[in-house]
């Protein structure tokens, strides 16, 4: 981890919520919960996933920095959620939050010690994880987001009644 690449992840985890505004802004609400396919993601559940991961990963942070080496159960919202859960979210408030609490995250990311980034925990789908890990994969995790809602905005077939 170099300064330089902290500094990326840290704007990158701090852009994330204005580029998720704009995507939402850009499709018409009538569209925003349309799924490409049945199994897919609307946008709007992209967009509420994100918010709803955001408490899952601060919740690791609090105890990845109070516990040794804690053992994170992996989130995997095809079982742990109901499946219309991220439909069902008030989809502005979940925007509102995420701009919040990231806000508030990315504020205490700036305070952490350079030990604090390198905290250990043990996780099941990864070979080592730590604080620097675990948000470096986190800035990725947005733009994964951030790409599917990009991509249902500019899929020519998907809205082939919408006017341009």
């Amino acid at each position: 981890m170099t300064p330089q690449n902290l500094e990326a992840v840290l704007a990158s985890l701090e852009r994330a919520p204005s580029l998720v505004r704009e995507m939402v802004e850009e499709m018409p609400v009538e569209w925003r919960k349309k799924r490409r396919r049945p199994e897919k993601w609307s946008l709007h559940e992209h967009a509420c996933h994100l918010a709803v991961a955001q408490e899952l990963f601060e919740q690791r942070l609090d105890r990845m920095l109070a516990e040794d080496n804690p053992v994170l159960r992996p989130y995997l919202p095809h079982e742990d959620d109901a499946p219309d859960r991220l439909l069902a979210m008030n989809l502005e408030a979940a925007l509102v939050e995420f701009d919040a609490r990231r806000k508030r995250l990315v504020e205490r990311l700036r305070r952490l010690t350079p030990a604090q980034w390198q905290r250990p925990a043990r996780h099941a789908e990864y070979a080592r994880y730590n604080v620097y890990i675990m948000f470096r994969h986190l800035a990725l995790h947005d733009m994964l987001h951030l790409y599917r809602m990009e991509e249902l905005l500019l899929e020519p077939s998907f809205f082939s009644t919408r006017a341009t």
